[in-house]
């Protein structure tokens, strides 16, 4: 594995086409230059052509130089990717239990694309998907629900834009919590689903104003602006006063123990709440809890289906290679679907 980080490392970083773009935006602009000369002054056409050979061969040259160290790298790493990862045949089988299913397949990837706020692909999957649909292949032994599945699973209700819009929404608060560190619009977002949230048992409002208070008692303003201690302390103080009332009830020791760490802000580091409030990981924590209450106030699990599905058929697939390899040297056959074919 070593190997192939070293050649991955190597692709990164000569890999890419920016010199040899710049080498021909170069050759375009000696012609373009020569092609003005030209134009004002025809009797100089000669001339002109001539003093161009040698440059844009040098050109030429250079391209073909870029391209070569290009070519070289990434034929390395081609092979290193084979040597580390030979090719084998995936398991074949003739009951394939999805292909009678192909909506639900379709719906999967769509939904997919949507939670990965790629909505303008999943808007002309959507579109050629419903215009051209696949043929269901029944499978042996298994119902066939194409008829009504594609009315059961919702499908119509990928293309509705009030779904886009609330992933959309869900990437613009993710942008502003991991880029932008401004907690502003999750805070409102989980205050305007403060109900729902509760009535899952979800600490994910107190979690984000715990975390503005942290921000701000760390001496920064909403901006990211460095405070004095004393300004950032007073603007913590302000922000529980007008915030946490309402959390008492069920966060009474977590306020506690914010209020009683202003006593120890000259030095955090050494104090019993230093975890608090140097932690490095707060802001993916906090992000990867407001993806997973949105999701299930959508009704939808945090990671995607297709995802997971995916991760387990590939973690799956070497013992389903042994399995086909040991089914042939016993020449025994799958006749069902609830029995390995043979005692494994």
């Amino acid at each position: 594995m070593d190997v192939l980080q070293k050649e991955h490392e190597r692709l990164s970083k000569k890999g890419n086409l920016s010199k040899s773009i710049d080498d021909v935006q170069k050759t375009i602009d000696l012609l373009t230059k020569a092609r003005d000369s030209i134009t004002s002054n025809s009797a100089s056409a000669s001339i002109t052509l001539a003093k161009l050979q040698n440059p844009v061969k040098q050109s030429f040259d250079a391209i073909t130089d870029d391209l070569k160290e290009i070519y070289k790298v990434l034929g390395n790493y081609g092979k290193a990717l084979d040597k580390k990862f030979k090719d084998k045949p995936l398991p074949t089988t003739e009951y394939d239990a999805l292909s009678s299913h192909p909506a639900l397949i379709n719906r999967a990837i769509a939904m997919h694309l949507l939670r990965e706020g790629q909505f303008s692909v999943a808007s002309t999957f959507l579109t050629e998907a419903t215009a051209h649909p696949p043929r269901a292949e029944p499978t042996p032994g298994s119902p066939n629900p194409y008829d009504t599945l594609e009315q059961d699973l919702g499908i119509d209700s990928l293309r509705s834009e009030a779904l886009r819009k609330q992933f959309a929404n869900m990437y613009h608060i993710l942008h502003e919590l991991k880029t932008e560190h401004n907690l502003l619009p999750a805070i409102e977002w989980a205050r305007a689903n403060s109900g729902l949230l509760e009535a899952r048992g979800s600490n994910l409002e107190f979690e984000l104003g715990k975390l503005q208070f942290v921000w701000l008692f760390m001496a920064s303003d909403s901006r990211g602006h460095q405070l004095t201690t004393s300004e950032g302390k007073y603007r913590a103080l302000q922000y529980a006063r007008q915030e946490f009332g309402v959390f008492q009830g069920r966060y009474l020791r977590e306020i506690q123990q914010l209020g009683a760490a202003m006593a120890f802000c000259t030095n955090l580091q050494q104090s019993p709440y230093r975890r608090i409030f140097h932690n490095d990981s707060a802001w993916d924590e906090v992000a990867s809890s407001f993806t997973r209450e949105f999701c299930s106030l959508l009704g939808l699990s945090a990671d995607s289906p297709l995802y997971i599905a995916a991760t387990a058929g590939a973690i799956a697939l070497p013992t389903l290679l042994k399995l086909q390899t040991i089914m042939k040297e016993k020449r025994t056959e799958w006749t069902t679907q609830n029995e390995l074919p043979v005692n494994y």
